[in-house]
């Protein structure tokens, strides 16, 4: 799935993403971004974990795909600018090496819809849940 991921992300900044005009934290569930074609996009911390672009230890294979579950709950607690292009957020499961750039934000915004789709039919594929594990 990182690969994939990589690829998406490599194609797409290919492509002409409009300007961001704002970008706003409302931790601990979202984060909100807005570009200059007037695309507004409200994206759940769920989504954005799930969504990394980093590969950490949390990572479950798979069937060799590389799946995160049982993040239904994750919070942001903060976020900081990297340079000019994007931001590094801070989640409550203490993941924080994935920095989300303009045109990733626009591809995730683009496509929530799909991309939130497939990701629940690839946790019901394995048998994985978007809740947490209860604590024995």
């Amino acid at each position: 799935m990182y690969s994939i991921q990589r690829a998406i992300r490599n194609f797409h900044s290919t492509l002409q993403t409009p300007k961001l005009t704002k970008v706003a934290l409302h931790p601990p569930k979202s984060v909100e971004v807005e570009f200059a074609d007037g695309s507004v996009f409200s994206l759940s911390a769920e989504y954005l974990r799930v969504h990394s672009p980093a590969v950490d230890s949390k990572i479950r294979s798979v069937g060799g795909e590389k799946v995160i579950y049982g993040r239904r709950h994750v919070g942001i607690m903060s976020a900081e600018a990297i340079g000019n292009y994007g931001i590094r957020i801070v989640f409550d499961d203490l993941h924080k090496t994935g920095i989300y750039t303009w045109n990733y934000f626009y591809h995730l915004g683009s496509n929530k819809l799909s991309l939130m789709r497939d990701y629940i039919k690839m946790l019901r594929k394995h048998g994985l849940s978007r809740d947490p594990q209860r604590q024995k």
